[in-house]
């Protein structure tokens, strides 16, 4: 067990009892400037206020008496912090449809003791969530608390804080660091406390566990029973307890996982070391300093780009479909095209208006193998859009439906996954699956139909012994299949004849809380690329995650909206270009893409 020296102590007692769980709705709210009015709760070294404020309401600038670190949970507002004007948004996930993309965002900014300090809200108010250590004295004052010091000290041993003073962050820029099975959490440390925001599985447990730290706890989606010595409480969103140091606890996930903010004081070292570990493995992949870059706006550019899928690096140029949709996912290929881009920026259409293409891959010849969805055949096209043969239109005598990703293996053989995702509500193939096509023209269905709920993203490994396969919905009430694939990567051992054996689940994709609140297993898991050492990046709902050879989390890339797909490209093949419905983005790597030029 570890031991903590140099704390102070003080006699102002908690609003919240040792070990209960009380209820942020039951906190009486307290006006602390005109327009702002704030829920309070503390515990021995760190205080944590919910604001809400009017619009246009403001914070007059004072002089911080302690560390501060404030996040924008809903609105705008404008931060100042020594002279210097930030701002500060949140922004809502949307809900994705054949037109919305945006992910959410979370801006923050953390303040040292001493700093010039004043807030003004946007136009439609804000609420704003701050943590204090130590204690506001003159938020406790407001709040009626009696009998205060004039001063509070802190500890003597200040850690080193994550972030850096009078900058602006957004918190989903933070990486998933694993801190039990199945519990991830974004840490952010300050000299004196530590912020926690986890995110526990559906149905896992946090153990029985011991630490002298202070923990203050609150639910902001989901649901657990915490267990507190030896009782079990339910906890909501909206939920909150204090859990002195040296308490045993641990915590039961519900059906709908459980995200939290824990809060430490002091900061806990051994949660720093974990991020630490994380973000030096995250490195390895994506350097210090390397964030996705805006190379193409096809909302502003012409042609205009409405849905980018299946980009593949040939010859210098990536080369990606541009497919119609609109927002009920309803097609149109005489609004569709197929995009040739140069890494400056500047493209062109090679095709339009004849087929919706969706995945593509680099063939024989310099050519193109492209999947015509809507088609329903796989085609092979030069460079400049002629098409010269059709591949494959047919399995069993009967049309394929809607081919969407494709691989080739080194013998000319051909992967391509089939989710029939197409505007037919009658389907020819008696369900998705995955399928081969030999080098000589053989097409063997690999997968039994509906083994899969959507396959979509598929590759092979540098060295062509493993598969791996992507399954994009899964159990929701809205999508006609459900299957056993879940939110998993699955791996298949390769065989001398193309066929496929022991299916086996590679890595497990996290989950956004609008999906697990509904109990489904959409990932969004689609386009997929890899690397020479064989770590993978799959284009997810959440962001593009980053899985190792061993199928090990390793980290994740955030985007302002969603990711469809992506490839590696430029010369030294060490560039993500990243397509995001009507985005193309970059972002450099320490790693060199694997694709399979014949």
């Amino acid at each position: 067990m570890r031991n903590l020296s140099g704390l102070p102590t003080n006699d102002i007692e908690s609003n919240l009892k040792d070990g209960q769980v009380a209820s942020l709705d039951k906190l009486d709210s307290v006006e602390l400037y005109p327009g702002v009015k704030a829920k309070m709760f503390w515990g021995t070294g760190t205080m944590v206020s919910v604001l809400e404020l009017a619009p246009n309401a403001k914070i007059p600038e004072e002089e911080l008496q302690a560390e501060r670190f404030a996040f924008v949970l809903k609105g705008s507002i404008q931060q100042m912090a020594n002279g210097k004007t930030l701002s500060l948004i949140s922004q809502e996930r949307e809900a994705p449809d054949g037109t919305h993309s945006g992910t959410p965002r979370v801006d923050f900014v953390y303040l040292g003791k001493g700093t010039k300090s004043g807030v003004t809200a946007g136009s439609d108010g804000a609420k704003l969530l701050e943590i204090y250590s130590p204690f506001r004295l003159d938020y406790l004052k407001k709040a009626g608390v009696s009998n205060l010091p004039s001063t509070m000290e802190v500890p003597s041993k200040p850690a080193k804080p994550n972030v850096e003073p009078n900058k602006v962050y957004d918190l989903y820029e933070f990486q998933l660091t694993e801190l039990a099975e199945g519990a991830n959490s974004r840490l952010i440390s300050g000299e004196y406390t530590q912020l926690s925001f986890i995110s526990m599985d559906p149905g896992s447990v946090f153990k029985h566990h011991i630490h002298p730290e202070e923990q203050m706890m609150m639910v902001l989606r989901g649901e657990c029973d915490e267990i507190l010595l030896d009782t079990e409480q339910k906890m909501v969103p909206g939920s909150m307890v204090v859990i002195p140091g040296n308490m045993v606890h641990g915590a039961k996930m519900g059906d709908l996982g459980c995200d939290a903010l824990d809060i430490f004081w002091p900061v806990r070292a051994d949660y720093m070391e974990k991020e630490n570990a994380r973000m030096a493995a995250f490195r390895t992949i994506i350097p210090e300093g390397s964030k996705p870059k805006l190379l193409v706006d096809g909302t502003k550019t012409k042609p205009s780009l409405t849905f980018s899928e299946g980009p593949k690096w040939m010859n210098g140029k990536v080369y990606f479909s541009n497919m119609y949709f609109d927002q009920a996912w309803t097609a149109d290929p005489s609004k569709s095209s197929t995009v040739e881009l140069n890494p400056d920026g500047s493209y062109k259409n090679i095709t339009q208006g004849k087929m919706q293409t969706n995945g593509l891959y680099p063939y024989k010849n310099g050519n193109l193998l492209v999947c015509d969805m809507i088609g329903h055949r796989v085609v092979e096209m030069t460079p400049s859009g002629k098409e010269v043969k059709v591949i494959v239109d047919q399995y069993d005598g009967k049309p394929i439906d809607g081919p969407n990703d494709i691989v080739t293996d080194a013998k000319g053989g051909i992967y391509f996954t089939d989710p029939q995702f197409t505007m037919e509500p009658q389907k020819s193939q008696p369900g998705r699956a995955v399928y081969y096509v030999s080098p000589q023209g053989k097409v063997t269905r690999l997968t039994k139909p509906n083994e899969f709920a959507m396959p979509n993203g598929i590759v092979l490994s540098p060295d062509g012994k493993t598969l791996y396969i992507n399954n994009c919905y899964d159990d929701e009430s809205w999508f006609p299949v459900n299957s056993e694939k879940d939110n998993y990567i699955w791996a298949y051992d390769v065989k001398e004849d193309g066929t496929i054996s022991n299916g086996r689940q590679f890595a497990k994709l996290f989950l956004t809380g609008n999906v697990l609140d509904r109990k489904g297993k959409s990932s969004s898991a689609d386009g997929m690329a890899i690397d020479k050492k064989g770590n993978l990046y799959v284009a997810t709902y959440y962001g593009v995650q980053i899985f190792n050879a061993e199928g090990k989390y390793v980290g994740m890339i955030n985007l302002p909206s969603f990711p469809v797909s992506l490839c590696f490209g430029d010369k030294d093949m060490k560039t993500l270009y990243i397509v995001s419905y009507s985005k193309v983005y970059t972002i450099r790597t320490n790693m060199e893409g694997f694709v399979n030029y014949l």
